[in-house]
């Protein structure tokens, strides 16, 4: 598999344990010292911190409405180190689009660890 295969793998598991509420799936993605901003501008350092809030605020979230996510551009830093930027766009629990809802646009600092791509740091921005 190539490395932007398995970036893109690595997105749509982002949006599957979004989608899904699976906390434990989603904070397996992270290395053991990232960061993490949300969307509303909660920092988030290390594993530990991003698994305590993420197991608050997903079971339930996407109730009502969850996101797609979509790999807009790669760039490798380096060949173990790439920056992400997402398309995030939002959608009812059926797949259809939500128009009056805005998207997002995360960045993503992925590295390569014993040859899996794991989350370094994050950025969720949403777009005006």
């Amino acid at each position: 598999m190539t490395d932007i295969a398995e970036i893109e793998k690595l997105v749509a598991t982002v949006q599957h344990s979004q989608q899904n509420e699976l906390p434990e799936e989603f904070i397996g993605l992270f290395r053991s010292d990232a960061v993490w901003t949300t969307a509303h501008g909660k920092r988030l350092t290390g594993r530990d911190e991003i698994a305590s809030f993420t197991r608050q605020v997903l079971p339930g979230a996407a109730k009502e409405a969850t996101a797609t996510y979509e790999v807009a551009h790669v760039l490798f830093i380096r060949p173990d180190v790439a920056a992400v930027k997402i398309r995030q766009r939002p959608v009812r629990p059926d797949g259809t689009p939500i128009l009056d809802q805005n998207e997002g646009s995360p960045l993503y600092v992925l590295s390569k660890e014993d040859g899996a791509w794991r989350i370094a740091a994050g950025q969720n921005t949403i777009v005006l």
